[in-house]
């Protein structure tokens, strides 16, 4: 597996195509690119937010992949992502525009079909069929364009986490409530990865999130390009590099179990690791989960029994909350009621996935344990 790995100091357009464009060569991406090809570009536009924030995917990396493919013939490249509310052109269009997206170089087009197409999936899956975003399904090539994030439920965003915004909408909650179990979840978001199967992974990791992402934490810029064909393997190596012992995330695990990821083999091109990184600090949600200083034969067992005490649940502040009724719209279970312009939670049927959180533009919404 062929890792690329390129110091980008800033946002700098132009040094950005420079990596990217050694990533592809390295990749072999040109090999793969015939005329009249439709190329979809998924990027992580999680929620409307200015990309001054380690919140969304660069455009000036976006700008850069699209370059690359414009010289090399491409002309049918598309933008398209659900974010994490509604899908629908009102939304998606201020979600849009606050993302920098008006900068993008004219031939890319953002996606106005916000219809899905249901698609099936091989008999071993617990998924029996994955409703998708309508440009993934039509897509010959697919490059997906991630954000490097802590992430409040799975620890982690890379490559895999950021298919599932090629579920539409608020389809996503519904999946959240259907699979509330962090195995479960991770299970969903392994057989979700393979169904879309990207083409290529390119990870956004000049200014990385650290703490209670993937939308409330703060900058740790990591000043980073990176790019594969495996994602799989490649979040492995990514988490590593943000200090997260990579098999202590659930999905990641699982990709290593499947033998979807090959840690073994990785073959770094590029510049060197870094020798001055630091770890990531974790989300709230995380930091007291203890099972990973215990030996493995005991941490199951010991997560499972402790696990109604460390259960995290959302809490308010209503202080800070402004009564958008974001949260209310993204939570799974219905348990968030608009009150007096301040969102109210209840504890019971809370699955703690903080879907709440994560779309919460306020930042009004922190962790709080049961213990």
């Amino acid at each position: 597996m062929i890792q690329t790995l390129y110091n980008v100091e800033e946002y700098n357009e132009e040094k950005i195509y420079e990596a990217v464009s050694k990533s592809f060569e390295a990749l072999g991406v040109a090999n793969d690119l015939k005329p009249g090809m439709k190329v979809v570009l998924k990027p992580n536009l999680v929620m409307a937010k200015n990309p001054q924030y380690p919140v969304t995917t660069h455009p000036a990396v976006i700008n850069a992949v699209a370059e690359y493919l414009h010289a090399h013939g491409i002309d049918d490249i598309t933008l398209a992502e659900s974010s994490g509310g509604l899908y629908n052109a009102e939304y998606m269009k201020n979600v849009y525009r606050t993302c920098g997206l008006k900068a993008l170089h004219p031939y890319i087009r953002l996606n106005m079909d916000f219809s899905s197409v249901s698609v099936n999936c091989p008999d071993n899956f617990a998924n029996h069929s994955f409703n998708l975003i309508t440009p993934v399904t039509n897509a010959d090539y697919i490059i997906n364009i991630c954000k490097l994030k802590t992430h409040a439920m799975t620890g982690f965003s890379g490559g895999i986490k950021n298919l599932f915004g090629t579920i539409p909408g608020l389809e996503k909650p519904q999946m959240h409530y259907r699979w509330p179990a962090i195995e479960d979840f991770s299970r969903m978001l392994l057989e979700l990865a393979q169904t879309v199967n990207p083409n290529v992974t390119v990870i956004d990791a000049i200014d990385a999130m650290e703490g209670n992402g993937p939308t409330g934490g703060t900058s740790h810029p990591l000043h980073l390009i990176m790019a594969a064909r495996d994602f799989y393997t490649q979040d492995y190596f990514a988490a590593g590099l943000m200090g997260i012992e990579p098999e202590s995330i659930v999905m990641i695990r699982q990709a290593v179990e499947r033998g979807l990821a090959t840690p073994d083999d990785i073959t770094l091109v590029g510049d060197p690791v870094p020798a001055d990184l630091t770890p990531f600090v974790k989300p709230d949600t995380h930091k007291l989960d203890f099972s990973g200083s215990l030996p493995a034969f005991l941490a199951k067992p010991a997560t499972a029994v402790m696990s109604h005490f460390l259960k995290s649940y959302p809490k308010v502040d209503k202080n800070i909350c402004v009564g958008c009724g974001k949260c209310a719209e993204s939570c799974p279970a219905h348990i968030i009621k608009i009150e007096n312009h301040k969102a109210k939670f209840t504890k019971r049927g809370c699955i703690s996935c903080f879907c709440c959180q994560e779309m919460c533009p306020a930042k009004a919404i922190s962790v709080k344990r049961a213990l």
